[in-house]
């Protein structure tokens, strides 16, 4: 469809950095420019214009029950926009008379609650079940995805169109001067494990920690990522460990590449990924990679990297220390990597983006 005029949730771009805000801001520019005659009005925080240059930009109401729910729909109705697109996952509560498409990136709140924090009611009792049950269109960003929203939601998978995340073109392997100028610059050791991602429970870094302490010629660990909730046992840990343990809180994005590039391993031991980024980032930029064996990480690796029980410190120790001294292996995760990495592009999320949008009209008009 043409000239489509559509609204977005932009509440995702108060942490740009986190991983709905990288996923607006990706995809929003992406789909820019595959329709670029359809036009896109995104309600965000005070700043996230910046974020957005290809869209008309407003400012979300700051009241969070009376304005996002109440206010903004209004102003919604007032635009009479062809459709509403929640990169967020949501839904305000009150009518926007337009079809609607949301995309849900993961449920982990709903199969674990200790992993996050405590008094969000509103949120999981209501908004994003009254969202899922809702919307048109719901946009799953893995098969996990998919299945934990109709086991937990019992919507039809009908409903549920899957759109994998994208990966940045600026994640490619760097020639040796690059790496060694990036190494000079960042102040990296020479041997590190990397680690990229938020500080708290259900990214499972305790159990890499361990795995890592019981290493013989055990390489430095890099952690990339900031202090999320109920951290404070792992900060404890990880100061118990040592000097060849490095933790950077904040990290300019554009960095981001080098560091993996520079890394001999990316591990991601996590519980719960809806889908989980940084590993296809880590093999787009040829870093052998192991994850764990939970949730969509097996489904988004697909064969191209090790795989290990969430649960094991020792298995993870084993894994971490076949990969670094069996240069073969470490040769063919990259390859695969690389390969694997290679079919996840954001022009490709923005094609299959637009076809649940143009889906959710068409269900509307449908007689």
């Amino acid at each position: 469809m043409t000239g489509l005029r559509v609204v977005v949730d932009g509440s995702g771009l108060e942490r740009s950095r986190a991983g709905v805000g990288v996923y607006t801001t990706q995809i929003l520019h992406a789909m820019a420019v595959d329709r670029p005659d359809c036009r896109l009005t995104v309600f965000g925080p005070p700043g996230g214009f910046v974020h957005v240059p290809d869209a008309t930009y407003r400012l979300l109401p700051q009241r969070r029950l009376v304005g996002r729910h109440l206010q903004w729909p209004a102003e919604i109705r007032r635009l009479d926009p062809s459709v509403y697109f929640g990169p967020a996952g949501a839904l305000p509560l009150g009518k926007l008379g337009c079809p609607t498409v949301i995309t849900v990136h993961d449920l982990a709140i709903y199969r674990n609650p200790r992993w996050f924090p405590p008094r969000q009611p509103l949120s999981t009792r209501l908004v994003v079940p009254r969202s899922v049950l809702r919307a048109d269109v719901v946009i799953a960003v893995s098969e996990n995805t998919a299945r934990d929203i109709v086991e937990i939601f019992g919507i039809d998978r009908g409903r549920i169109q899957v759109v994998a995340h994208g990966v940045s073109q600026q994640l490619q392997p760097m020639s040796a001067d690059e790496r060694a100028d990036a190494r000079a610059r960042l102040r990296l050791p020479e041997r590190f494990i990397l680690f990229v991602g938020t500080v708290e429970p259900r990214k499972n870094l305790e159990t890499l920690l361990d795995a890592w302490a019981m290493m013989r010629d055990r390489p430095d660990l890099v952690v990339v990522g900031s202090w999320g909730w109920l951290y404070e046992p792992i900060r404890a840990k990880m100061a118990r460990l040592g000097p060849h343990l490095h933790h950077l809180d904040s990290v300019d994005p554009d960095e981001l590449p080098a560091i993996y590039n520079l890394a001999r391993i990316l591990a991601h031991p996590a519980w719960y990924e809806g889908f989980g980024l940084p590993p296809l980032e880590a093999m787009a930029c040829g870093t052998p990679v192991v994850v764990s064996d939970r949730s969509s990480l097996p489904e988004v690796v697909d064969g191209a990297a090790m795989i290990v029980p969430a649960d094991q410190p020792d298995a993870w120790r084993e894994a971490l220390e076949r990969v670094m001294a069996d240069t073969q292996l470490a040769a063919d995760l990259r390859h695969r990597g690389i390969l694997r990495a290679a079919e996840f592009n954001w022009a490709r999320a923005a094609t299959l983006t637009w076809r649940a949008i143009d889906d959710a009209i068409s269900s509307r008009a449908a007689p």
